[in-house]
């Protein structure tokens, strides 16, 4: 592990040093019921993207926790919009987290599963045409899909005139799908935040100040608010902090690979 992405736990009981893979593996770990986990990096002053995207606020303390919560998932899910602004390619994980996943029981690879009304989607794009695991796309009734994209991803109508997001997160379940790693965009997040749908948000802060311009974590309409509570800190050793908030209060006992 190099000094760049050494993450210790801040709260609660501060760790002594410098915390493995598996021990962070251990800290998030995969709820023993259906779960859906969030996760988002930000600035100090609030703002989800620099530049207008989100990759200019990830350092390597976020994207090693990143990859973490892939490997813990059972499907990756994104909103379309998202999925075309940030280029996402294919679902890939390293063979030590693959084996760690067969070890648990688990595919080999989590299912993408991408959120869109419109299915304003290019099947050609990586994610699609690469994916080692055939991805699920959330659509409403009625919408014609775009030539191609049902040879490469299935579709779940959940909805006549929107995407009806608790019925297709119950669908997801139904087909194994039990824990969900959400990872936006805002609009998605706001969404899922009004149908209490929440279960865990993991916020990465980068300490920088972004200024004004960039869009919150969440967006669209409002709604009531619904409490989380604060599960850890863990901070890197550039100031980066890494917060856990969720209505399980802990994780499975299951560490991941060194």
């Amino acid at each position: 592990m190099s000094a760049a992405t050494s993450i210790s736990r801040a709260w609660p009981a501060p760790a002594t040093g410098p915390l493995t893979d598996p021990e962070l593996a251990a800290l998030y770990g995969r709820p023993d019921r259906p779960h859906l986990r969030v996760n988002f990096v930000t600035s100090v002053d609030g703002a989800v993207t620099l530049a207008g995207y989100s990759a200019g606020l990830s350092g390597e303390p976020d994207k090693r926790v990143f990859g973490l919560l892939r490997m813990l998932c059972d499907g990756l899910v994104v909103a379309a919009g998202t999925l075309r602004h940030e280029g996402y390619r294919a679902v890939r994980l390293s063979a030590d987290r693959r084996a760690w996943r067969r070890k648990h029981g688990l595919a080999e690879y989590p299912t993408l599963v991408v959120v869109s009304g419109s299915l304003d989607l290019d099947p050609a794009q990586a994610c699609f045409a690469d994916a080692p695991v055939r991805p699920l796309v959330l659509t409403r009734d009625g919408v014609e899909p775009p030539p191609g994209l049902t040879e490469v991803a299935d579709l779940v109508r959940c909805g006549p005139e929107r995407v009806d997001l608790a019925a297709g997160l119950a669908e997801l379940r139904r087909r194994g799908l039990a824990q969900l790693l959400c990872e936006g965009g805002p609009h998605l997040f706001g969404a899922l935040t009004a149908a209490d749908l929440v279960d865990e948000l993991c916020l990465t802060v980068a300490p920088l100040l972004a200024g004004a311009g960039a869009g919150r974590i969440t967006a669209g309409d409002g709604g009531p608010p619904h409490p989380l509570p604060l599960r850890h800190v863990l901070v890197a050793d550039d100031g980066v902090l890494m917060l856990r908030y969720a209505r399980v209060p802990v994780g499975s006992p299951s560490g991941g690979p060194a």
